[in-house]
């Protein structure tokens, strides 16, 4: 009697390189908590170090079903590499799994963070100010590169840059917290009538264990939150509620990587009072030299918050309700991306919102973060160097954060 083929669509394959079975929840967590104290380097280097254990050493996935996930995440908005290590999770162990890369991944930098939080609020008379003030230049200089890749990237031609740039003067000449939603949606509208999308390449499918019922559940309780956050916000001046639907805000219109959920941040916690600026950007400083994704900046917001919920539960909040947008987002696009891939239309639309948020991008890298960072030829001098260390001497993060935070402490003194 003949055995009955595989489904590359459910079934993955029985073993890796290494001979041993299919992984159970806790060997992804293992691998995912390994990575998650090792990955240094942001969302690009992420994607990197995820290839390389994932496709070639342990051969989960295929090199063009990896290329495709990838391209389904950094399509949805949310941090790409989470969003695409989840799915790796999920693809091996359901959605136990998925959950098991994400706690793994996210918990190393999230704790340090939550700790550099409380430890600034139990000793911050007795920090230094230059060394705070260090960390500060670093974000100004960690800000420039990110902006520079992404627009190497995400702005390839005349139109794009210029889309780029009509999004950052927007966005500088009306602050507000709902001026990057009608960046995000205007850009879309202009890559949706002036760009002309490239033709979806050959793939491999990807072997997600997500039914198309889930896929709806998951998009319908996106919309929920999306639409009854904001409503229950009003009834709720403060507490919880408010906190946790900011920063599910802040994680749902996040598009193009880690560093562009920063003027998101800065316009809900800010104007608020929830965090001071110096904070904000000392924090911002600090989780360049953490391993595993940006958006654990999440924890230390919430556990530095002046008003309650705080600490490790404001931390744990915050953290949630930064990443729970991008989750339900990528299991609820999963089962239709055959569809959606080759949509010359969404593909256009994209393409107009990356350039949206470069520009938008641009934007913070002026207000906040060089206008209060930035007063003096020296400040000026010690930014640049940290620029230079990152992009062309491809200094690790974790250094130019502890030498610049060093050389601010000197400067002060």
């Amino acid at each position: 009697m003949a055995a009955t083929p595989r489904n590359p669509m459910t079934q993955p394959d029985a073993a890796n390189d290494s001979g041993t079975r299919d992984p159970g929840v806790l060997s992804v967590f293992l691998v995912f908590l390994r990575l998650g104290l090792t990955s240094f380097g942001g969302p690009v280097a992420h994607l990197g170090y995820f290839r390389d254990e994932f496709v070639t050493r342990r051969r989960w996935m295929s090199e063009r079903a990896y290329a495709d996930l990838v391209g389904l995440c950094q399509f949805l908005p949310g941090p790409a590499s989470s969003q695409v290590g989840l799915a790796l999770g999920m693809s091996r162990a359901g959605y136990a799994g998925a959950l098991a890369a994400w706690t793994g991944f996210t918990l190393p930098s999230a704790l340090a963070m939550i700790l550099f939080a409380q430890g600034l609020a139990a000793w911050g008379a007795g920090v230094p100010p230059g060394l705070l003030h260090g960390l500060k230049l670093v974000a100004v200089a960690v800000v420039a590169q990110a902006f520079w890749g992404m627009a190497r990237n995400l702005c390839p031609d005349t139109l794009r840059v210029t889309i780029m740039a009509i999004a950052a003067c927007l966005a500088v000449a009306v602050p507000g917290p709902w001026i990057q939603v009608a960046v995000i949606a205007a850009t879309a509208i202009a890559g949706l009538m002036l760009i002309r999308a490239e033709t979806a390449p050959v793939h491999d499918p990807l072997p997600m264990p997500v039914s198309h019922r889930a896929g709806l559940v998951a998009l319908a309780l996106f919309a929920v939150l999306m639409a009854g956050l904001p409503l229950l916000a009003r009834h709720a001046s403060a507490g919880a509620v408010p906190m946790f639907d900011a920063f599910f805000r802040a994680g749902a219109l996040v598009f193009g990587g880690g560093h562009v959920v920063l003027p998101l941040l800065d316009a809900a916690v800010i104007p608020t009072g929830w965090v001071s600026r110096d904070a904000f950007l000392a924090g911002y400083g600090v989780v360049q030299a953490m391993p595993g994704p940006l958006f654990t900046f999440a924890a230390f917001l919430g556990a530095a918050m002046q008003s309650e919920p705080s600490g490790w539960v404001g931390g744990l909040l915050c953290l949630v309700a930064i990443f729970l947008p991008g989750m339900l987002l990528v299991i609820g696009v999963l089962p239709f991306w055959e569809s959606l891939r080759r949509s010359r239309r969404a593909q256009a639309a994209l393409a107009g919102v990356n350039a949206g948020v470069v520009g938008l991008l641009l934007a913070a890298l002026y207000q906040p973060v060089w206008t209060s960072a930035v007063h003096a030829p020296l400040d000026f001098g010690l930014a640049v160097a940290a620029l230079v260390a990152l992009m062309w001497w491809r200094l690790p993060p974790w250094l130019v954060v502890a030498v610049a935070a060093a050389a601010g402490w000197a400067a002060g003194l």
